[in-house]
């Protein structure tokens, strides 16, 4: 029941499309991709269209079906209806009991956001959806964790990416309220106490363990917080921010999706409107210089990561000509190119699914 978007939807899940890469902070520029890992030498050419030895599955953000899937990544083309056996896993939290307060039918619209995390020897996929739906779910069970409603039935405050923390807690990123939330999630499942800081366009989470700070991606700057206080009242601290690096004159960056480098420690993926980079935290820049990067960086891409045992690198970029302009039914990949195809799709993210 996605149904058509209004203005104000729309304009939550897509932003200004930019152009370019101008001036502004320190890039540097793309070199020329290096070899491909052993890993996709060894399995190049081989069964099922080429696909690498040690594929993990992909992970998925369907909003036409109004789904999370893990999907089979043996097969080039996925169409769950003709062939079921390509969904390895599906979640819906109208399918769940233990949704029912968090107003699913109202909140549960155009899921954003997904990733697989480990937290105490189990494994969880988060997932936020524009409407006003966030949670922590058991994967396989699809049991709650945790779970909360902002706003839910509007667009008042866009849950975009969620992250699990050491402790339990869960930070939400809020990109038309503005906002990260720290939830205290340890204290249980229907936990609604929170800390709070503003970020304008907040969009990405991502939680720094060596480091012991939480990043985020907002409109124009990716920022990291410090996390005080206890689990059961937890505080939000500023410490740290640099400005994206600029789009077309006049228009803001657009930071988009913000995700660990696997292949490499100390980086971080971060895509804007305009191209995609890798930010190096030690040296504090931005960079282009990772393999593949003249094929990788593109405008509007809406999500990015690479899987450290094959190289590969996936991606998804809205294709045009569908119900919704942000959606796409391809998921690309780089190292070697490749491409999925889900049939009568409506993807807006795709992830490699690697608990970590």
């Amino acid at each position: 029941m996605s149904g058509k978007s209004s203005p104000s939807r729309r304009g939550v899940l897509l932003g200004a499309l930019g152009a370019g890469v101008g001036a502004g902070l320190p890039v540097v520029a793309a070199s020329p991709a290096v070899g491909v890992s052993p890993a996709v030498a060894a399995g190049a050419g081989g069964a099922d269209g080429g696909i690498p030895r040690g594929t993990p599955p992909v992970l998925l953000t369907e909003q036409a079906t109004r789904r999370i899937l893990v999907l089979d990544p043996r097969r080039r083309v996925w169409d769950p209806e003709e062939n079921p056996s390509v969904v390895r896993w599906a979640f819906s939290p109208l399918e769940h009991s233990g949704y029912k307060d968090l107003r699913p039918e109202d909140s549960w619209v155009y899921p954003s956001e997904s990733k697989v995390r480990r937290h105490k020897k189990r494994t969880y996929v988060l997932t936020t959806a524009s409407f006003g739906f966030v949670a922590v779910v058991d994967h396989p069970s699809g049991k709650r964790y945790w779970g909360a409603a902002i706003g839910p039935g509007d667009d008042l405050f866009n849950p975009h990416s969620a992250e699990i923390l050491p402790d339990g807690n869960v930070a939400v990123a809020c990109s038309t309220g503005a906002l990260v939330r720290l939830y205290a999630a340890s204290q249980g499942p229907r936990a609604s106490r929170f800390a709070e800081a503003e970020l304008k366009g907040a969009h990405g989470l991502h939680w720094d363990g060596e480091r012991e700070v939480l990043w985020a991606i907002g409109d124009d700057e990716l920022v990291t917080y410090a996390v005080g206080g206890t689990r059961a009242r937890p505080t939000l601290t500023r410490r740290f921010s640099i400005g994206l690096p600029v789009g077309t004159p006049g228009r803001t960056p657009g930071g988009h999706d913000l995700f660990p480098v696997a292949g490499r420690a100390g980086r971080l993926w971060v895509t804007t409107n305009a191209a995609v980079f890798q930010y190096d935290i030690r040296g504090e820049v931005f960079v282009r210089d990772f393999a593949g990067a003249g094929e990788i960086s593109r405008k509007s891409v809406k999500g990015v990561g690479d899987d450290p045992g094959t190289g590969q690198v996936i991606s998804t970029v809205p294709e045009g000509g569908l119900e919704e302009s942000w959606w796409t039914t391809k998921v690309s990949v780089h190292r070697p190119a490749g491409e999925y195809e889900l049939v009568n799709g409506g993807i807006y993210k795709a992830r490699w699914f690697l608990p970590r």
